[in-house]
């Protein structure tokens, strides 16, 4: 490997490592990006993928602003980052090919503030930056590239099925796919250099990189085990070392944690384990929380107790906790509070949502929801959550017209949303228009890259009763692009 060279944030746009003609040739940045997707493709069907998008949008949010807030971090390929959660108890985190960073909910839950979640998330920022993926690819030529990709993808199916026979430990330790994609020493040490400069530059304090890394090694030694983020980002004494050395050169910085940091812990805190004994595990340990001091963890306990009473289908005490959340947070009369940059408000409007969209709500309920939805999207114009949900408000309130308007502007202006697609169907049901139904159900196939069924909701949108002339010519036009793809893909394989 080259040697690594520095990353300038003073500069206009970070000094980044140049690649090899030949690793540009064999795996260009859109090859990588496209590896990268079809990746996803698979991780979101994996049943432990974890799709709440109150948690996505945090960890989007939350690495978006470590990305932007240093020049160049996206990298001479301007690389567009994707932050996903996984259900996984282990103490983990990984970058894909493209951009795709993956975090464990143990990780989540082991971070004790944002400062060490940041080292973490800047850490594998840093492989992205760097394209280590690209560079331990484009050492081999193209025809070895795809095999590469057809095996990560196996591993991914073998976590679904057990009886698949692959050489590769998946397990208790979720999507582990690092495994596969191991980095050199000289590639960690500069994810590390370039990870630390990026949180240094988002204004984190540095020294929860090292803090992080000590409590890994101390469970290490206590528990026998080794944390897969140690497992697959072997932390040497002497790059323990270089970061303490770096961190005596950066200004202290003293940085409080958002509420949102909590809120998300909680919410992964429930959804880390569903079971009759995860619940009441999750309950005992949200419970213990409440006796903490700091209003934002009494607060994030509450909330936690609340997102939990929603999940076992106890409305009334998901909306007693809530409320009890809201009241923690709110500053005593007649005390002096400054201002807080972020009071959770797009968070706490989407578990208000979620309790009062929840079937078996009264009707009055669902008109409020609707109101509630449509402040609270104005409030926080830039949710993908919060605009899903005001599409649902509308839809539970039989506003379909108005529903169905505001879900076509919305796929118009976020085209890879399937679940404004899936919304979009679940608005055309309602009004009986079944040929548009199957029509937005073949777009939401399409993103989830289930081509053969995209044609098949096509077929029955041409065999409705009530396509038009015209929905006909969009359908022929788009079975004919999707079945262009389809081959393009066979022809892929093949290769493989």
């Amino acid at each position: 490997m080259a040697p690594a060279q520095s990353f300038n944030s003073t500069s206009n746009a970070a000094r980044l490592p140049t690649l090899g003609d030949a690793a540009r040739e064999d795996l260009s940045p859109v090859v990588e990006r496209k590896l990268g997707e079809a990746i996803m493709r698979e991780v979101r069907r994996d049943r432990d993928y974890l799709d709440d998008d109150a948690i996505a949008e945090y960890l989007n949010s939350f690495g978006g602003a470590l990305v932007d807030a240093a020049p160049g971090a996206r990298g001479e390929t301007n690389a567009d980052f994707d932050f996903f959660a996984l259900r996984d108890g282990s103490i983990n985190a990984f970058a894909l090919p493209g951009g795709f960073i993956g975090v464990h909910s143990g990780l989540l839950l082991a971070a004790q503030s944002e400062s060490e979640l940041a080292s973490v998330l800047s850490h594998e920022i840093g492989h992205v930056v760097q394209r280590h993926i690209a560079r331990m690819l484009g050492q081999q030529r193209q025809d070895a590239l795809l095999p590469i990709a057809a095996l990560i993808l196996a591993a991914l199916a073998a976590k679904a099925s057990p009886d698949a026979a692959m050489g590769v430990v998946m397990g208790g330790q979720g999507l582990a796919v690092q495994r596969q994609l191991n980095f050199s020493r000289d590639a960690e040490r500069e994810a590390d250099r370039v990870g630390f400069q990026i949180m240094s530059e988002g204004g984190y304090d540095t020294s929860g990189m090292v803090a992080f890394f000590r409590r890994l090694q101390s469970a290490t030694k206590i528990y026998g085990e080794i944390p897969a983020f140690l497992s697959s980002h072997p932390l040497t004494s002497e790059r323990i070392v270089d970061i303490q050395a770096r961190i005596k050169e950066t200004p202290y910085r003293q940085r409080p944690d958002t509420i949102e940091f909590h809120l998300a812990k909680a919410r992964a805190r429930v959804l880390q384990d569903l079971s009759t004994t995860g619940r009441r595990d999750t309950r005992a340990a949200l419970q213990a929380q409440l006796a903490e001091q700091h209003r934002q963890q009494q607060a994030a306990a509450q909330y936690g107790l609340a997102f939990l009473s929603l999940k076992e289908g106890d409305l009334a005490a998901a909306r007693s906790w809530y409320d009890k959340a809201r009241a923690t947070l709110k500053p005593k009369e007649g005390t002096f509070s400054a201002a807080p940059a972020s009071d959770g408000g797009a968070m706490f409007a989407v578990l208000d949502l979620e309790i009062k969209l929840a079937p078996g709500q009264p009707k009055e309920v669902a008109q409020q929801a609707l109101k509630n939805a449509e402040q609270a999207s104005n409030r926080f114009p830039l949710s993908r959550a919060l605009a899903r949900q005001y599409a649902d408000a509308m839809i539970n309130a039989g506003k379909l017209d108005d529903a169905t308007r505001y879900l076509r502007d919305q796929v118009r202006l976020y085209r890879e949303d399937r679940k404004l697609y899936d919304l979009l169907a679940k608005a055309y049901s309602g009004q009986g228009k079944i040929a548009l139904q199957h029509m937005a159900l073949a777009e939401s196939y399409v993103l989830a890259g289930a081509l053969p069924a995209a044609v098949d909701q096509l077929n029955f949108a041409r065999k409705a009763s009530d396509v038009s002339f015209y929905d006909q010519s969009v359908i022929d036009a788009r079975e004919r692009e999707i079945k262009a793809r389809e081959k393009e893909e066979k022809e892929e394989e093949k290769g493989r």
